[in-house]
């Protein structure tokens, strides 16, 4: 596997694109914009009542380089996923974004991008939205 000082250089605006059409339904980047939620209908057990339940779907991720996986205040992460030590920079950022089950085994829904022009592009574009 290629590392990340091996990848193309990165373009933030393709980045941009990526992250609309990739990882936007599950995350957001602005300052203070808060977490993604989706919510579902679901019957109330031993009842014929339905309730609208809230569920995390994807934290912001905003500061996220330098960050350690797991801690994003007001988030809420799994008992396993806070004992996970992966600090986010780019060559973490750019291995998990490769093989997100290898690198982070608790993560089942994104499947990864092989593209390295694709990761170089979104962690150019994550560094700039993620910081300002």
């Amino acid at each position: 596997m290629a590392s990340f000082e091996e990848a193309p250089p990165g373009d933030a605006k393709a980045g941009h694109k990526i992250f609309q059409s990739k990882c936007a339904h599950c995350h957001t980047v602005e300052k203070g914009a808060g977490h993604k939620h989706a919510g579902r209908e679901e019957e109330e057990p031993g009842s014929m009542v339905d309730m609208w339940v809230w569920i995390d779907i994807g934290p912001n991720l905003h500061g996220l380089f330098g960050k350690q996986y797991g801690t994003t205040p007001g988030y809420s992460y799994s008992t396993a996923s806070k004992n996970i030590d992966v600090i986010w920079e780019e060559n973490s950022l750019y291995d998990y974004l490769l093989n997100p089950k290898e690198y982070i085994p608790l993560k089942k829904k994104f499947p990864g991008m092989k593209n390295p022009q694709e990761r170089a592009d979104l962690i150019a574009y994550l560094k700039e939205a993620t910081t300002s």
